[in-house]
């Protein structure tokens, strides 16, 4: 079983993992731009006239990021107590923004700690038809 704070734990992605796995890269921090952030729905177009640091506030009041990277301009998106991303659905383990999720989600594992790797676990639970 993977551990995803241990790279040497992580295996070879290939096609089909995603369709068995317990999600275990969305337990991992989402970093997000603020594109990202409209696409999702949590920040309107025009917003982006307010100084960024607004909308970082506003979000993590929210609860929608845990933090903000001014240098970097990069948002942390938020995280249940489990460590799960606040946009996974507890039950079924599936992204509940999946057709609207971020960048860094649409290219893992092409980019991430280790590249073309997963940290796969998987899901031992029986599938719904």
């Amino acid at each position: 079983m993977a551990d995803v704070n241990r790279l040497e734990t992580w295996i070879k992605y290939k096609n089909g993992l995603c369709g068995d796995c317990m999600a275990s890269c969305c337990t991992m921090p989402v970093e997000v731009k603020l594109p990202d952030l409209i696409r999702i729905g949590v920040v309107d177009e025009f917003e982006l006239e307010e100084p960024i640091k607004n909308i970082a506030k506003r979000l993590e009041k929210q609860r929608v990021i845990q933090h903000f990277n001014f240098k970097n301009s990069l948002f942390t998106l938020a995280q249940r107590a489990n460590g799960d991303c606040l946009y996974l659905d507890a039950g079924t383990r599936l992204c509940t923004i999946y057709d609207k999720r971020p960048n860094t989600c649409r290219n893992h594992p092409k980019i991430g700690p280790k590249p073309g790797f997963c940290a796969y676990t998987r899901d031992s639970r029986p599938r719904r038809p």
